[in-house]
């Protein structure tokens, strides 16, 4: 395990705490809890912490403009007025499949939302990742996936991987950055010899990848030219979610974490379950981008 010096600056106590984003404007970091049914914006320089019940399961957050937000959540993608406070439904791509739920999602550099399903209870491979353009128009671009879950680019946008946490896989594609088009899916990292399951995901200013460990107690970060694990961070919580970089410098890794399972007996070992963690890895992360606000402004 790494030794670096990991703090709790958030002791949210989330259910399942998730999909991290930075509005580098706001020095804000959005995340949400998916059991929870809500996302929030909590300010590392004060420490306040803002929710947004929604009422179902949320599974990524990611800013459109001004108070606006586009949400995938348990019935499809959603925008969200923070100050009306109102819930506006844009497309549900899984209506006819009521038992799933949208799970982590993340924006490319055109503003475009990529994001996934799973299984509520995650018993199969019924899931699907799909891509929310920003006329409001939407596609599927890869299915049979068991938990869809983190997602990064390369710095040269000439490659996007892509985690299926219960095939404990991380995929890398080929990614055409004009067109949004994946292909040519193939193994990056196996995980199957690792301590836990992959879930979220982000890259650094290096382009090496940071994965969270969930049941692992850390985070960990590669080099996706040759798969090899580079080093790891410990956490002082087993279900470790999701990590993103923020920050003035985006020098700061943000680590979110889940107490779910720990609801019902003490948290013994891990009384900060379901927290936000910080962490310097001694490396500068990359920008967290917006969705194009087109289709958002235009139903306004």
């Amino acid at each position: 395990m790494g030794s670096k010096n990991v703090q709790l600056v958030l002791d949210a106590k989330a259910t399942l705490g998730e999909g991290p984003s930075w509005n580098e404007e706001e020095k804000a970091l959005y995340w949400v809890d998916i059991v929870g049914e809500k996302f929030c914006r909590f300010y590392p320089e004060t420490g306040q912490n803002e929710s947004f019940l929604i009422g179902e399961f949320v599974g990524a957050v990611v800013c459109a403009g001004k108070d606006e937000f586009v949400l995938a959540t348990q019935s499809g993608f959603q925008s969200y007025h923070m100050k009306q406070r109102t819930l506006t439904p844009l497309v549900d791509p899984e209506a006819h499949l009521p038992s799933n739920r949208f799970n982590d999602g993340k924006c490319d550099s055109h503003g475009r939302f990529w994001a996934g399903t799973m299984e509520i209870i995650e018993k199969g491979a019924t899931g699907s990742l799909y891509v929310l353009e920003t006329d409001g128009s939407y596609r599927k671009v890869h299915e049979d996936v068991g938990v869809s879950n983190g997602i990064a680019w390369s710095l040269d946008e000439n490659e996007m991987y892509y985690i299926d946490s219960m095939r404990k896989q991380v995929l890398v594609f080929e990614f055409d950055a004009e067109k949004g088009e994946i292909s040519r899916p193939r193994l990056l990292i196996d995980f199957a010899g690792e301590q836990g399951f992959p879930d979220g995901m982000t890259i650094d200013a290096e382009g090496m990848l940071w994965i969270a460990h969930w049941d692992g107690w850390q985070v960990s970060r590669w080099n996706p030219r040759t798969g090899m694990k580079l080093e790891s961070i410990a956490v002082p919580a087993a279900k470790v979610t999701s990590c993103i970089f923020g920050g003035d410098e985006l020098d700061t890794l943000y680590i979110t974490s889940a107490r779910k399972g720990l609801e019902d007996e003490k948290a013994g070992d891990q009384p900060h379950a379901g927290g936000i963690f910080a962490v310097k890895p001694g490396v500068k992360g990359t920008k967290t981008h917006a969705f194009g606000t087109p289709y958002i402004q235009q139903k306004e």
